[in-house]
């Protein structure tokens, strides 16, 4: 019952433990925004003067309230939480809401890990501190300390910041766009995203849920519900901190390409989220998307008086990533009687500066009743000669058709004073009618990457189980820390890697000049030397790599220069021994890696590999665990990926194994606990029948014991 969020979305009673008579203070809000915003149910004001507010019976403490309410809103200072928790708790209150401030967000982690701690020992959950309040049109609770008069709606918000959310709410009026519930999570205490989208999921009156992320806590946890949430309704996020960067492991490419927005966008994509670039473009998704059924297929054509501004939405829908329907000979015969002269059957249909109301309304009737169009963008560029008013009126009339036949429709009406006019009555009514076309077709473009979200969940199907000798990993990960080092030597990596059944080259590693020469006849020539060193993680800046090696002679003369090298870059460093290995033959070299991202746990990922890995930082992301589809979609998502296919007569690379090695890597992560960072780089990818081979392995562990 813990998870059950009945009660707190629902309530039947509410305490405002910090109530004021001063209509300036927060604890007035409160009990004013409830009161006024019509909420029903008993409602039990906290404040030791006890007297009335707003008609409103104040009682002296919370004990001296008869009832047990569901709801306990805090607004005392920050040092008398503690005790209003307690007092909750021995009330049996199931849930506190916790508006003051003062905690982790001014560095006082300390007393907010106190008061979870004291809650969940009376089983009661804590939305903050530092929020706002809730929101819920269900009940007509307003128990927030912003603007009284919300809109119900359709849409739920969920924001971790107080300030922003406050203004959405604000917002909402104006985009004439209704809530169903919004609430903030402050400081994330107790209760987190994962918790609210758990109900919201289910509450009928959601058709969409809007969020606000600055940092993520529990990701694990946060994915998996995002994945579920993502094939009931659709899902838009908004993140600050695209440029800030996440953790950084400092000799690990994995960790440095990992910068905290690159995981967060990717991971999104693959839980099927709609990440928005600003408010205002959520908003209108959230509008449209509440307001448009999913359409049965991806066939658009856009209609428009002006060949210039069609050209400009044929270029937003490519940005956007919408079909544009492409059959000449059935786009004449759909189009062609209601085009004047002069005109372009061609996608997109050009009307013409000619064209009449009459045309419109062919060429619009004739998408609606088509078998094989599914949505159209219509533009009107210039004042029409019709009122405002008649406009309007034929725009909502005919996205009400289009809607009725679940087929999309957006409009861009461009023009003078009476065109704004006409924009201002269609916004009122929530009809998808926008100024600038890129709007216009971004909206739509949102739905249809919803719609092929569902498409890929809906494929969703159980992956063999991957096999990985995790205890023998772990018994070398705990010889290695034993001896006080932190990360793996190059031959100990390798020992992972066989572990996990990922092939490598043959390597043997040399004490001696002598033992370099043997070991390199014994595998064959040509080869690769390297220096085995714990304290040099960068072989090539030392020096202390050579390749193409194809003879005794140089094998002699590659050892003496490695060591020379080294010695002079590094001449602390503790030189166990050279490495010598096989020299594999050429491939398409990938980076694949894996590691425990701080807020998302382990996450794998794959991009163009080699020696400017760095630069290009052609790389994608994803959860793990995630399906082979999945990894497969990451892949795809990488600038380098037709290089996998073959270019220029070269034939298919194995995309299959490659696959199998980035879901052994997640698996070695995930499983292995000592383990945070794995980077193999390169990791050559053959053609199907000759595989793949990890060719330099990187391995970090933590410093933390199991």
């Amino acid at each position: 019952m813990m998870n059950d969020l009945t009660y707190f979305f629902n309530p039947r009673s509410i305490a405002v433990v910090g109530a004021s008579y001063h209509e300036g203070k927060i604890g007035y809000r409160l009990v004013y925004n409830i009161v006024k915003g019509g909420y029903k149910g008993e409602i039990f004001p906290i404040n030791p003067k006890a007297g009335e507010i707003l008609g409103v019976r104040v009682y002296e403490h919370l004990n001296a309230v008869d009832a047990v309410p569901d709801v306990a809103l805090i607004v005392v200072p920050a040092a008398q939480v503690p005790d209003a928790i307690e007092e909750c708790g021995r009330k049996e209150v199931k849930f506190a809401v916790i508006i003051s401030s003062g905690f982790s967000e001014t560095g006082k982690s300390g007393a907010e890990k106190e008061i979870a701690s004291c809650a969940r020992g009376y089983g009661m959950r804590i939305l903050g501190p530092n929020v706002f309040g809730i929101y819920s049109a269900t009940v007509s609770l307003n128990a927030t300390f912003g603007v009284t008069d919300i809109p119900p709606g359709d849409v739920a918000i969920i924001t971790q910041s107080g300030a922003l959310g406050l203004a959405m709410i604000g917002k909402t009026a104006v985009e004439n766009m209704g809530l169903s519930a919004i609430c903030s999570v402050g400081n994330k205490s107790d209760l987190n995203e994962a918790d609210l989208l758990e109900y919201l999921m289910t509450q009928d009156e959601t058709k969409v849920i809007l969020m606000y992320i600055e940092g993520v806590k529990d990701g694990e946890r946060l994915v998996e519900m995002l994945k579920e949430v993502t094939r009931r309704k659709p899902v838009i996020v908004i993140k600050s901190g695209r440029s800030r960067r996440g953790a950084i492991a400092a000799a690990s490419h994995t960790g440095s390409l990992a910068g905290a927005d690159n995981v967060f966008s990717d991971i999104m994509r693959q839980c099927g989220v709609l990440r928005a670039e600003t408010i205002d473009e959520a908003f209108q998704w959230c509008s449209f998307i509440s307001e448009s059924p999913v359409p049965h297929g991806e066939n658009t054509v856009i209609i428009t008086n002006g060949g210039g501004v069609g050209v400009m939405a044929a270029d937003a829908c490519e940005k956007y990533e919408i079909p544009l329907y492409d059959d000449i000979a059935g786009l004449e015969k759909l189009f062609g009687p209601a085009i004047p002269p002069f005109g372009s059957f061609k996608n997109p249909i050009d009307l013409t500066g000619q064209a009449s109301a009459i045309n419109y309304a062919q060429a619009l009737n004739a998408a609606l009743e088509s078998d094989t169009v599914n949505a159209v963008i219509a533009i009107i560029c210039g004042t029409p000669d019709v009122s405002p008013e008649i406009l309007a009126a034929m725009v909502k009339d005919v996205c009400g058709q289009f809607k009725k036949k679940e087929k999309l429709i957006t409009f861009s009406l461009f023009g003078g004073l009476e065109t704004e006019k006409c924009l201002s009555m269609l916004a009122k009514e929530r009809v998808p009618a926008y100024g600038d076309v890129y709007r216009a077709v971004s909206s739509m473009g949102a739905l249809y990457a919803y719609r092929r979200a569902l498409a890929e969940a809906g494929e969703s199907s159980c992956d063999a189980v991957i096999d990985v000798d995790a205890g023998a990993i772990d018994a070398l990960v705990e010889q290695v820390r034993a001896g006080g080092r932190f990360f793996l030597l190059a031959h100990e990596a390798q020992e992972v890697m066989k572990a996990a059944g990922i092939t490598v080259p043959r390597t043997e590693i040399a004490a001696t000049l002598e033992d370099a020469v043997t070991r390199a006849r014994a595998i064959g020539f040509p080869v690769v030397m390297k220096v085995v060193s714990r304290d040099i993680i960068h072989k090539s800046d030392a020096g202390g790599v050579i390749l193409d090696i194809d003879n005794e002679k140089e094998v002699i003369d590659a050892y003496e220069a490695i060591m020379r090298n080294c010695r002079t870059k590094a001449p602390s460093a503790q030189i166990e021994g050279i490495e010598i290995t096989e020299m594999v033959s050429e491939g398409i070299e990938i980076i694949a890696g894996a590691r425990k991202d701080p807020s998302f746990g382990p996450v794998v990922m794959v991009g163009l590999g080699g020696i400017y890995v760095e630069v290009m930082k052609d790389v994608a992301f994803r959860a793990y665990p995630g399906e082979r589809r999945q990894l497969l979609a990451m892949i795809k998502e990488i600038k380098s990926y037709p290089l996998l296919l073959g270019v220029r007569g070269a034939g298919r690379k194995d995309i299959e194994g490659l696959v199998e090695v980035i879901a052994k890597l997640g698996a070695i992560v995930s499983r292995c606990s000592g383990i945070t960072d794995i980077e193999i780089n390169p990791l050559v990818v053959y053609e199907k029948e000759r595989g793949v081979k990890a060719v330099d392995v990187r391995i970090l562990l933590s410093g933390d014991s199991k």
